[in-house]
């Protein structure tokens, strides 16, 4: 705990210095997914060691970067409204310079510029390297184009960075890209190909995060089960899984982005006899429908889905397997959507999201003959939940009574109460757990809750003194 402090001390003291010469006020948004989010730390840390102060307050800024996603149509909405918020500022604040980075940028580089006079910069996912001199090049108000394609290597994928979940947990990616080529899905054009990162060079990442003190690490990628095949000629996530747990002492390790057909019986016996992975993993399904499998692309058919999912729970009869769908997708049936609603009925999954199927230019689903109308989708979508709310309700209620292990993300003022998370819930993704506690308790800290109450997606409890 002291080598924690001491490294906390260090970095307030590094940062006190970094402001004192502060070549400007910088300001992010981050939007999208976890893997983004790892991005934006990383520029952080390229910016702060560049000279410049990091304000949360956008007002403040002279630069804002605005670090984007464009995976779906709703995404590609928040994205653009958000560059408009911002370039408001622009007119009627003092910010200097607006930069857009990430996913929206890679993927409508020509566009940008041309349809959004009010950026300055634009940075693609490959090429974050580059965002000091994009944040140079906007405060001297000089429009530039930094739109590189993904780079060839992944080791410009971790390295420093600017922790901004807290002192609890922090997610660490494993490697860049995309191999699967699902139908419906424009990651592979945005973020090219699978690479991935040495084992080693993450392992000095996670030792890195292990002596701020962080107690959950979150592995993601794409698709982590198929980390290390571009590099090692195998699937070699529990290699790496083992790698980290003995090199640090990060109490728990949560594995996020699995696929069903690579759910192999190596990762399950890591998973079930390394006593610091969470016994909990994300399973995105997509559908249970044969044919609608086959449409998406999807590597395994129901009958692989339903293998992982028994494999799992025979080797960790406590495992909470979180899982995703999409309903509306082309060509859909009465029946492909029936069977989706009589797999989620059976209880595969304590945790589970669905989303309607989100037509994206450049995919090969874009052209696909019988789409969905939005209506239709979204009908699916509210009777699909409401399976799902069924089952949820259910296995929130069998926790009562239940003392659990949970890791503390903070106090809110507001209800006076204390909230984290158990085992059973990932962050930002799944509910947390409230609760009230005899003493102060520390964000980072892990205390015995025992369960009270249960609401559809949280839980509430009184921490044991």
């Amino acid at each position: 705990m002291q080598k924690s402090n001491t490294t906390k001390s260090h970095r307030k003291e590094r940062i006190k210095n970094l402001v004192q010469n502060s070549k400007g006020k910088v300001g992010f948004v981050s939007l999208g997914c976890a893997k983004n989010l790892c991005d934006t730390e990383v520029m952080l840390h390229r910016l702060m060691q560049a000279g410049y102060e990091i304000t949360p307050e956008e007002t403040e800024a002279d630069v804002v970067i605005v670090n984007t996603c464009a995976f779906i149509e709703s995404a590609k909405k928040e994205a653009i409204d958000n560059i408009l918020d911002i370039a408001w500022l622009k007119e009627h604040g003092s910010l200097k310079g607006l930069v857009v980075a990430g996913c929206l940028p890679e993927r409508y580089r020509e566009q940008l510029l041309e349809e959004m006079p009010e950026i300055d910069a634009v940075i693609g996912v490959g090429s974050i390297d580059k965002i000091e001199e994009a944040v140079e090049q906007a405060l001297a108000g000089k429009k530039e184009k930094y739109c590189c394609l993904p780079a060839k290597d992944a080791c410009s994928l971790g390295g420093d960075r600017i922790v901004t979940t807290g002192e609890a947990y922090a997610y660490i990616k494993i490697s860049e890209g995309c191999n699967n080529r699902c139908t419906y899905c424009a990651i592979p054009s945005i973020r090219g190909d699978l690479r991935s990162r040495p084992i080693e060079d993450i392992v000095q990442e996670a030792k890195g995060l292990d002596d701020m003190g962080i107690k959950e690490l979150v592995v993601i990628a794409q698709d982590t089960t198929v980390y290390g095949l571009d590099l090692y000629g195998e699937y070699a996530l529990p290699k790496l899984l083992r790698a980290i747990t003995e090199n640090t002492k990060i109490p728990w390790i949560r594995i996020l982005y699995c696929y069903p057909d690579k759910i192999t019986k190596e990762l399950i016996a890591e998973m079930r006899d390394n006593d610091r992975i969470v016994k909990y993993i994300d399973l995105p399904v997509q559908h249970i429908s044969d044919r609608m499998l086959t449409a998406m692309n999807r590597h395994g058919d129901s009958a692989c889905v339903r293998d992982a999912v028994r494999r799992l729970k025979e080797a960790m009869p406590d495992i909470v397997i979180r899982s995703t769908a999409i309903v509306g997708f082309p060509g859909e049936s009465e029946d492909d959507f029936e069977q989706l609603c009589q797999f989620v009925s059976e209880g595969p999954f304590a945790r589970f999201g669905a989303f309607p199927y989100s037509r994206e230019e450049d995919t090969p689903a874009y052209s696909m003959e019988d789409q969905i109308d939005e209506d239709v989708k979204q009908e699916r979508y509210d009777i699909l939940m409401r399976h799902q709310l069924t089952v949820s309700e259910a296995f929130q209620q069998s926790l009562i009574g239940e003392t659990v292990q949970v890791l503390c993300e903070g106090f809110d003022p507001v209800s006076e109460s204390y909230y984290g998370r158990s085992y059973r819930e990932a962050p930002e993704i799944d509910g947390k757990i409230w609760f009230s506690a005899p003493r102060q308790v520390q964000e980072g800290e892990f205390v015995a809750v025992h369960i009270t109450e249960a609401m559809d997606y949280d839980l509430v409890g009184e921490a044991e003194a």
